[in-house]
């Protein structure tokens, strides 16, 4: 098959590793905002075995290439219009998180794509130790669950640039807690109550933007689940998700990458290789979740991750927003309401 990769960049070069490595795909063919950079990318992968790369001047020739999919790994705002135009072509297509930069965007692609195949990439589906939980909740293993605690810290902070269009630490960052939470547990968030601070660089309280933030979130089961986030923990990235149950806790996230150091009584050692950011920590679900693409352009599978999914996990982090700047708790419905699917 012809699998078409718009954006070049770091996830996208990384994603393009993968899908020449996969047997199904014969070609990729490769679009950039920066044209350079795509051609770039063939050129590195000239040689190195696996499927033939091309690259294409624009978008426009990326969907004149006869595709039988398309992975979108572009800047944010632009995956609304990518997303929208396959689906216009009908082409089964996978799309980095966030579908489109802010809710209602989100929306609409949602409403436009019911009948195209769209796989949205929150890797942590994906990741063994996420899956590992998700089974252990649903075998009952764990009794019924009254705690739930996900982190996201990274290492060190984005470049200045990368704020203002971010959309904020929630909405970046905590969104794959959130999904996480929801496809651990089974289970529906209802209400939420958050809260921010900044303690490091100036230009995130310019952008409205916090560099650290927790949130507290109520199921519809009422177990009770803490996301928490930042981004300044030099110690190394830190990914985790612990289970409390009534018969059993568990983590997943939890190896001898891991960036905690014990102190006191105790024999556990120090991580010897701390992860260093999102690809190393998540490399092999980033490679299941393109495997699983390429399944779905085939006809194999359903898409794991549907848009309708992702939009849960923005209402969350749209009510996460309203909770922080207005220091109240916030109903998911409340947020659901003001832009329904139509």
């Amino acid at each position: 098959m012809r699998i078409g990769l718009a954006g070049a960049g770091r996830i996208g070069a990384r994603h393009a590793r993968t899908l020449r490595t996969l047997p199904a795909v014969q070609t990729l063919v490769v679009a950039d905002a920066d044209p350079a950079r795509a051609r770039s990318l063939r050129d590195r992968a000239a040689g190195a075995g696996g499927a033939d790369v091309v690259a294409v001047d624009s978008v426009d020739a990326l969907f004149r290439a006869g595709l039988d999919g398309l992975v979108v790994a572009a800047a944010t705002d632009a995956h609304a219009e990518l997303v929208l135009r396959a689906a216009r072509a009908r082409l089964p297509v996978f799309c980095e998180k966030p579908l489109a930069a802010d809710l209602d965007g989100t929306v609409q692609v949602v409403a436009a794509t019911r009948d195209v195949p769209v796989q949205v990439g929150f890797q942590r589906r994906f990741d063994a130790g996420h899956l590992a939980a998700r089974a252990a909740v649903a075998d009952g293993r764990l009794g019924w669950l009254h705690t739930m605690r996900s982190c996201t810290f990274d290492p060190a902070p984005p470049p200045r640039e990368y704020v203002p269009g971010s959309g904020g630490l929630f909405r970046d960052c905590g969104v794959h807690d959130f999904d996480a939470i929801r496809f651990v547990s089974g289970r529906e968030i209802v209400r939420v109550v958050a809260v921010g601070a900044n303690r490091g660089d100036g230009f995130f309280r310019e952008y409205g933007d916090v560099d650290t933030a927790t949130a507290v979130l109520t199921l519809d089961d009422d177990t009770i689940a803490t996301v928490s986030a930042t981004r300044y923990n030099a110690a190394g990235y830190d990914v985790r998700l612990e289970v409390f149950g009534s018969r059993d806790s568990i983590v997943a996230g939890l190896d001898e990458h891991t960036p905690l150091t014990p102190v006191g009584p105790g024999r556990i050692p120090a991580p010897a290789a701390p992860y260093r950011g999102f690809m190393e920590r998540f490399a092999a679900a980033y490679d299941a979740e393109l495997s699983a693409f390429v399944d779905v352009v085939a006809g194999r599978r359903e898409p794991p991750c549907l848009p309708e999914q992702a939009l849960e996990a923005f209402y969350v982090a749209e009510a996460c927003e309203v909770s922080r700047h207005e220091g109240r708790p916030v109903a998911v419905a409340e947020i659901r309401e003001r832009t329904t699917v139509r």
